[in-house]
């Protein structure tokens, strides 16, 4: 006789949940320090190539959020599609996927606008739509559902940069798409190991 298992929560995707847990306490600190850990750690801008800090920055920039709204906007989102592509790809490839993000964003972002802070998971977000988007691609095809993303979400980007003058660092999301959207590519031909 088989004994039925007791509901349980699972720790389902951890890098998604761990990425989680550290924004929430980046966001705190920025709080409690009046948003000198923020600046410090979880923010990027151009910075003396000899500081450690800079290097810390091109990674942290992804943690850091501006208040609650900017956080729960991106979070939601990293929530939604983040595990089931960690399911999908594994956990050390979802990792990459937000480490060349966060890398790749901070210095193009670094290199264009070196007097402005950046800061947020919506790179990585946009890198994660992107390559959910891809999850059913088939030799020598293009999923449709890709070229709609692309267009629709890149297009909203690139009209918003031209036309709308807001705090948001549409070519961040441009290049996230890039990265998700060519490592998506990457890991479907089956060139990064799933661990």
């Amino acid at each position: 006789m088989s004994r039925a298992r007791k509901p349980g929560v699972s720790f389902n995707s951890p890098v998604i949940l761990s990425f989680t847990a550290i924004c929430f306490v980046a966001l705190l600190l920025g709080y409690v320090t009046k948003s000198t850990t923020t600046d410090l750690l979880f923010s990027v801008y151009r910075s003396s190539p000899l500081s450690l800090l800079t290097y810390v920055r091109l990674i942290g920039h992804v943690f850091g959020h501006a208040g609650w709204e900017h956080f729960i906007g991106n979070i939601m989102l990293l929530l939604v599609v983040g595990p089931l592509l960690e399911e999908k790809y594994g956990s050390y490839n979802i990792l990459f996927v937000i480490l060349a993000t966060a890398v790749i964003t901070g210095v193009v972002h670094c290199l264009l606008f070196p007097n402005v802070r950046l800061l947020g998971a919506s790179g990585v977000v946009f890198a994660f739509i992107l390559l959910a988007s891809l999850t059913s691609i088939k030799t020598g095809s293009i999923p449709l559902t890709f070229i709609l993303v692309a267009v629709i979400y890149m297009g909203q980007q690139v009209y918003e940069g031209i036309f709308l003058q807001d705090n948001v660092s549409n070519l961040t999301h441009i290049f996230g798409g890039i990265v998700g959207a060519g490592l998506g590519y990457v890991m479907n031909k089956k060139r990064m190991n799933r661990y």
